[in-house]
């Protein structure tokens, strides 16, 4: 804890230590609202002025109406625990920070080329429909001027849009348009967190804008307009375009240069969900923690409440198991797989192997001619690993370096490389990471190699007197095979807030993605990059998000009548899990099979999500029971439901009573979990389905009834499915998995099914 000290010399008193303030988010009970207050505002202020010491209204950072029932206070620690005390606050805890997690995709996705459409559906009329369709985008700002949004041929804003553009020192609200519809930032926490520090306060513009590039880049992949000519420094060179062309952007500018505060990020959703989003796309987010302290999953559900769908990135913490983010069932949590484009870089080496490796270096390049490859790796030393400071100039100096990837940013160790006078570098994979290749636009000629490429080179620096090696770049190909595979570093279950739900949900192209950029900011990120481009490639978590933002933007323009969990179960039960030469997917980390832990329900596929035929359908009420299930208390209930009365009358005996398109089966006390869940009939009248199951030796499955007749569009329809781990089967076994899938003719409704073993 941070403290102030203050020693009275003069009068010979003791120094004392005053704590000091910083940002706590209060839920209050809103019912308790005296009638003598016109607004929440001011009961909020008034109740926290009784409270505390400080009668100044400044300490009030923010009051949320809409996702969350409170506010956002620069409270001491005594202030708060004042606060606790009151009955009219259901509870009090200090603002989290989240981190950012950090096109050829609608041709991957098999969306048209021209429209963004189906080909199987009207085209004029889904053109029309999604352009009615807001995506709100809460990141890093956005980039106005960039073409991704401009609004050529685009109708008048939806009537029923309540939000605004705001102006800034750097940024008009006139930049918005027809295509852009809104920009807000919100910054109040971010200010309270750097302390008042004038230095730190230099180093933001205090504006919607973009000055990362990750919101742009995020924001035009999920509604980015077609831009023709759109390239990387001539990488990827073609066409860009977002998953939904039409739909229309509303940026909420939530994350700053020290990360993003949940209070800040529940002020973005408070406005985004008054303002009128119909889509919530957040490639951001922390570690795990109860729902009633999660500013993301508080602010979620009541975005799912009022009908908006809600996205959110898994995570950039693989392949490490437990390591997921946005795990909320309310949430769609997505993954990151490759795409089938690649841009191949080689190594050739002095004993003339020629390696192959991935890069977007776009310079000069080091010629033809051979130089020496250097290798550091020392007891306690860091060279290998190209830290900042860690490289000697004279060993180094004209020569090609090896580092190892970890710690420090891939860009960052070339830069590292090139400051100490090398000349190139080879940066390699270690067991952390496999054999997944990231490209990255070097400042320096260099190439990504994976783990197994690595320890050759590293054998043969070792053994080689006199090692040399010379890097080529071989630009972009396309119909790479196999893909796509699960990147290493997209976040794994099990799901550690609630195990019972199989998380992620599914996986999208977040591997080397062009999408655009902020030209105020190199492609890099670096500040000593002082390159400029529309357009940039990157990686992670945060690039899969929004295509399944557009993806289902594109879903409520067809179905406008879908719930949230509607849209987030077809785009579940009809992903796919074999990649293009017809093997199940992969795993970019070891090069084994995928599992459900990694690609949950499996790739999205939007043509087959269009109709479904089948969804699970989640309720309000049934997620209130979910929550009761999990023992919280009422206050907690309350914190996330925001509710008046709520009860816990209601409650599922198991948490995976859910009804969810997926599985998670844990064996602990009793060899016998039963679930059953409800199908609503979304295709055609007299469907008629079977069931079909597949799973280990070790388990076994029923379900009853084993055929689904569905009279009628709109039919819901039950079934029980019981699931017996066998005698004999091995408790140590750490998982297993199968799936569940009721099939006819026209549609296979699939669902994925994950078994643990924790206590037998």
């Amino acid at each position: 804890m941070r403290s102030i000290w203050f020693c009275f010399i003069a009068f010979l008193l003791p120094c004392v230590t005053v704590a000091a303030k910083q940002t706590y988010i209060v839920h209050m009970n809103h019912h308790h609202k005296p009638l003598s207050y016109a607004t929440q505002h001011d009961w909020y202020s008034a109740h926290l002025q009784s409270l505390t010491s400080d009668s100044s209204s400044d300490s009030l950072l923010y009051t949320y109406t809409t996702a969350f029932h409170g506010f956002a206070a620069s409270l001491s620690p005594d202030e708060a625990e004042s606060l606790r005390r009151s009955d009219a606050v259901l509870d009090v805890y200090e603002d989290t920070t989240y981190s950012l997690h950090t096109t050829r995709t609608p041709e991957f996705l098999g969306l048209d080329p021209q429209l963004g459409l189906w080909a199987s559906h009207s085209p004029q009329e889904l053109n029309h429909a999604s352009q009615d369709v807001i995506i709100g985008v809460l990141d890093t700002g956005v980039w106005p001027e960039s073409k991704s949004f401009h609004d050529s041929d685009m109708p008048a804003v939806p009537s029923r849009w309540r939000g605004e553009c705001e102006s800034g020192p750097d940024f008009d609200s006139k930049l918005c348009n027809k295509k852009l519809i809104g920009a807000r930032r919100f910054s109040r926490g971010y200010h309270m967190a750097s302390g008042g520090d004038p230095a730190k306060a230099k180093e933001e513009i205090d504006s919607p804008r973009d000055h990362d590039g990750h919101g742009t880049h995020t924001s035009s992949t999920a509604a980015g307009a077609h831009v023709a000519n759109a390239s990387m420094l001539g990488y990827a060179s073609g066409t860009a375009r977002g998953m939904a062309i039409s739909a229309r952007v509303a940026i909420y500018k939530v994350c700053w240069r020290t990360g993003c505060f949940g209070s800040d990020i529940l002020a973005g959703m408070d406005s985004a969900i008054a303002d009128g989003v119909d889509v919530l796309s957040m490639s951001l987010g922390g570690g795990s923690a109860p729902y009633y302290r999660d500013t993301i999953a508080i602010g979620a559900f009541t975005a799912t409440e009022k009908g908006i769908f809600v996205s959110c990135s898994a995570g950039n913490s693989g392949p490490g198991k437990a390591t997921l983010a946005n795990v909320a069932p309310w949430i769609m949590t997505v993954g990151a797989g490759t795409l089938d484009r690649d841009f191949p870089a080689y190594a050739l080496l002095g004993n003339s192997q020629r390696l192959t490796g991935v890069s977007l270096y776009s310079g000069k390049g080091m010629g033809e001619k051979p130089v020496g490859l250097v290798y550091t790796k020392g007891s306690g030393s860091s060279s290998n690993l190209c830290l900042p400071g860690s490289l000697e100039p004279e060993l180094v100096r004209g020569k090609l370096v090896l580092c190892d990837r970890g710690i420090n940013a891939r860009v960052e160790k070339g830069a590292v490389v090139r400051d100490a006078g090398g000349v190139g570098m080879i940066l390699a994979n270690t067991a952390a990471n496999g054999e997944e290749l990231v490209a990255d636009s070097h400042l320096i000629p260099a190439v990504a190699v994976g783990r197994k490429v690595g320890d050759v080179i590293r054998e043969y620096v070792r053994s080689d007197g006199n090692p040399t090696a010379v890097l080529s770049f071989g630009g972009t190909v396309l119909n790479v095979r196999p893909s796509p595979v699960v990147a290493a570093f997209s976040s794994r279950g099990p799901n550690m807030v609630t195990p019972q739900i199989l998380k992620p949900d599914v996986i999208g192209p977040g591997v080397n993605i062009l999408a655009a950029w902020a030209e105020g900011v190199g492609p890099t990120g670096l500040d000593t990059d002082t390159r400029k481009t529309q357009f940039n490639i990157m990686s992670g978590t945060s690039m899969s998000c929004p295509h399944i933002s557009g993806l289902a933007a594109l879903l409520k323009a067809a179905h406008p009548d879908w719930s949230p969990s509607a849209i987030k179960s077809a785009l579940m039960t009809t992903a796919y899990t074999k990649d293009n030469t017809n093997s199940l997917l992969h795993d970019a980390a070891e090069g084994s099979f995928s599992t459900p832990l990694a690609h949950g329900s499996g790739h999205v596929d939007p043509h087959k999500a269009l109709s479904p035929g089948l969804v699970y359908d989640i309720s309000t009420d049934e997620y209130i029971a979910f929550l009761c299930s999990l023992d919280y208390t009422i206050q907690h209930v309350q914190a996330v439901a925001k509710r008046p009365n709520v009860t816990c009358h209601s409650k599922f005996a198991d948490p995976g009573q859910l009804n969810y398109p997926s599985f998670s089966v844990l064996f602990a006390k009793s060899r016998v979990v039963r679930y059953t869940r409800e199908l609503t009939n979304v295709g055609a009248a007299g469907s008629v389905y079977q069931v079909a199951v597949d799973g280990p030796p070790t388990v076994a499955v029923t379900v009853e009834p084993a055929r689904l007749v569905f009279r009628n569009a709109g039919d819901k329809l039950r079934y029980t499915v019981t699931f017996v781990s066998k005698k004999g089967a091995d408790p140590t076994a750490s998982n297993a998995f199968g799936s569940l899938a009721w099939n006819n003719a026209q549609h296979q409704v699939r669902s994925p099914i994950a078994y643990a073993w924790t206590q037998l």
